[in-house]
């Protein structure tokens, strides 16, 4: 096996392999994790009943699956990672703006997925917490390391083994099922369940930023509908099902969040190390996405500074670096976790919608496909240095969400005057959208470069 030569460069056919069906594997082992539970988990913390976190969970998995799938399919038509891609939105440099805030999701979700690894193997083995971590990232690194083609193979055979044994705690938790006044569609907060919806939403959007980076070695004449939903296949299963037995199990164990490993693993009585295994073997799969995902983000900024080439070494020059930041941030990291990742999943979204909604209306509405990949590598080509019109568009669509947040800490004018409901997510899109498409269609109009050749 050897470390992967590709970075962010354009994948040749000559080099393109694989089939369609190959990205539900690879979407379904990323979510069949510890982290998807919690998150279902949480909508109990905040105050939903089973009946409005189960509808939280389908329309907020629904809406941020259904944004990642139209990403994924970017991948194959483009050879090239998902954020490189934005360069034709924002400009060669001016995209390593939500490239920082992209930063932000990957060692956010690294530093979650960390702590709740270490917290399940701390549980079980008498070792230092800062052992934990550091042998966690230690593997994470690893197999970011090698690239593609290991990550594909990870998720692939956690795929059929988290089926098989997340089936069994499915009918260990129903055997025992809770109330059915938790079913019920009760009146309730609409906060909370906009809230809810939101938390669900974001989740699922938060692999957009290096979706395409996972099926860019796909031919390029496979089909665009069978990319999109194999993707949207994969990341919506897995949600559904493991953000629902979150739920469940929140109800039925109240310290759940506690120590969600260990509680989970207990289930299984004797054979709790069966279920250890597999929390931390889905952990670390996710994690490597985010090492993976970090370094794409890294090397996206650095090459238009020299257009520098990144072999092996430097590879692992930047990887150990990501490494280090992570175990550091871990260790330091620790605290109320449920508190900290909610918080995190709110604060990812408020950037990530904006950027979504521009580079989604770029692809599909105005170039519909049709780009000149060379220059998206060239700071003096036709994609220019910064483009003012998606960098303020971003920036505006950030400020308007501002009044209609409603977190902890908090809580705007609009959203307080509506009781508390987080509309932020949903202002985003249109803003963003809008202030965008508009002026830009003018500037293709008037240059005459609606669609540009692809390479």
């Amino acid at each position: 096996m050897e470390i992967e030569q590709r970075t962010i460069d354009f994948i040749p056919e000559a080099e393109r392999y694989g089939k369609e069906s190959d990205l539900f594997p690879v979407w379904f082992g990323a979510n069949v994790n510890l982290t998807s539970l919690v998150t279902g988990a949480l909508l109990v913390g905040m105050g939903l009943n089973l009946f409005w976190a189960a509808f939280s969970i389908i329309v907020g998995v629904s809406i941020g699956t259904i944004l990642v799938a139209s990403h994924s399919v970017q991948g194959p038509r483009l050879g090239i990672p998902q954020m490189i891609q934005s360069r034709a939105q924002f400009g060669v440099l001016g995209a390593i703006f939500p490239m920082l805030f992209v930063m932000f999701i990957y060692f956010g979700f690294s530093v979650s997925n960390t702590l709740l690894a270490a917290q399940t193997v701390t549980g079980v083995v008498a070792i230092p917490r800062s052992v934990s971590i550091v042998v966690f990232t230690l593997l994470s690194f690893v197999i970011a390391l090698y690239g593609y083609k290991l990550i594909h193979d990870t998720q692939r055979w956690l795929t059929w083994i988290a089926c098989a044994i997340y089936a069994v705690v499915f009918v260990i938790v129903l055997s025992n099922p809770p109330s059915l006044d938790y079913w019920l569609p009760i009146a309730t907060k609409p906060a909370l369940v906009f809230a809810g919806i939101g938390v669900t939403c974001t989740f699922a959007l938060s692999f957009a930023p290096y979706v395409a980076d996972y099926s860019r070695y796909l031919p390029s004449n496979v089909s665009s509908k069978k990319v999109f939903w194999y993707t949207f296949a994969g990341i919506a299963v897995a949600l559904f099902a493991m953000m629902l037995l979150g739920a469940l199990l929140a109800v039925q164990i109240p310290t759940f969040n506690d120590n969600s490993g260990g509680s989970l693993a207990m289930l299984f009585g004797s054979f709790s190390p069966i279920l250890y295994i597999l929390i931390i073997y889905a952990l670390l799969c996710i994690n490597v996405f985010n090492f993976y995902g970090a370094f794409m983000a890294v090397v996206t900024t650095i090459q238009p500074f020299g257009n520098m080439r990144f072999g092996a070494t430097q590879r692992a020059v930047v990887m150990i670096a990501i490494a280090i930041a992570n175990a550091v941030l871990s260790y330091f990291g620790d605290g109320d976790f449920s508190t900290m990742f909610l918080n995190f999943i709110f604060l990812m979204s408020y950037a990530l919608i904006p950027w979504t909604a521009i580079n989604l209306v770029d692809y599909y509405v105005l170039r519909r496909g049709k780009y000149s990949v060379a220059d998206i590598f060239d700071p003096d080509g036709i994609y220019g240095r910064y483009n003012p019109i998606a960098i303020g568009a971003f920036v505006v669509a950030i400020l308007a969400e501002i009044p209609f947040i409603s977190m902890y800490y908090y809580t705007g004018p609009v959203a307080a005057y509506l009781g508390n409901i987080d509309l932020a997510w949903i202002v985003g899109v249109p803003v963003g959208a809008c202030l965008y498409y508009f002026p830009m269609r003018a500037r293709l109009s008037r240059t005459g470069s609606v669609q540009t050749a692809t390479q």
